[in-house]
């Protein structure tokens, strides 16, 4: 049997196809009307961030909120959940908060950067009995890292308690490194494959990459997909979200040559 796999996209009455995405829950999630989405931004608020970058995504993240608020369909509960690491480890709000409700809080920049500490608290709360544990049919998260430099304690080690979570697995992973000192290569562990990771030396770049990625990672996580082989068969979950991914990378990449080409406006560095 052939493994090449083919992806249609359900549009509903268009007639077009591209994707074909179901709303298989990794975790078995009992299916309601109501879907939930959970956009998990890990964001690096140590010292090095003060000042201008700090300044500029805070500014960006306020502007971000009303973008988000348009993803998804008219069933899909999202919600947002912000992890930022310095020398401590804090969650913004206590609990996801639903999109519609969400108020940004500017952040300060301090201390150094665990970034391992903040894969193994992301880990502890990305469950079920945690801030996973809505009702509803669940998709896979999204899950964004921001950071300006590297980490100052084992991030591998909380990146390898991280790899065990399966909402993790299943994730939609992106990263964006923030001027000269942020490691790309250390980034792509994070999201498993270097075309989701992207790098920002401005604050114009900075702006459009944010907005552009989490967007689009986003709009793809709250899309219901099935995928099936030759023969018409449905393959793996793994597969499934492997294709997520996989078409997450290809539109980021796909910004990124435009904005080489010149088609996208952007600052001086910092």
């Amino acid at each position: 049997m052939s493994k090449k796999n083919n992806i249609k996209e359900n549009t509903q009455g268009q007639g077009a196809s591209v994707l074909d995405f179901d709303d298989d829950d990794p975790l078995s999630a009992t299916s309601v009307s109501k879907k939930s989405l959970v956009i998990f931004f890990l964001i690096d608020t140590s010292g090095s961030m003060r000042g201008t970058k700090m300044g500029e995504l805070n500014t960006v993240m306020e502007e971000l909120i009303p973008e988000i608020r348009r993803v998804g369909e008219a069933d899909t509960d999202v919600k947002l959940a912000v992890l930022t690491f310095s020398t401590d480890v804090k969650w913004m709000y206590s609990t996801p908060i639903n999109i519609e409700d969400f108020e940004w809080t500017r952040l300060n920049a301090e201390g150094v950067t665990s970034m391992g500490a903040a894969f193994k608290e992301l880990s502890v709360r990305m469950s079920r009995n945690s801030f996973l544990n809505s009702p509803s049919l669940s998709f896979a998260p999204v899950i964004f890292l921001m950071t300006d430099g590297y980490p100052s304690d084992d991030y591998q080690a909380g990146l390898k308690a991280l790899q065990s979570n399966s909402w993790y697995k299943f994730g939609l992973k992106a990263a964006l490194g923030i001027g000269q000192e942020a490691n790309d290569d250390m980034l792509a562990e994070f999201t498993g494959s270097k075309d989701t990771v992207v790098h920002a030396y401005s604050g114009g770049q900075l702006a459009q990459m944010i907005k552009v990625v989490a967007v689009t990672a986003s709009q793809i996580g709250s899309k219901s997909m099935t995928l099936s082989n030759e023969s018409g068969e449905e393959v793996e979950n793994e597969d499934v979200y492997a294709a997520k991914q996989k078409l997450l990378g290809q539109q980021i990449q796909d910004f990124v040559g435009d904005q080489n080409n010149g088609d996208v406006p952007f600052d001086i560095g910092w």
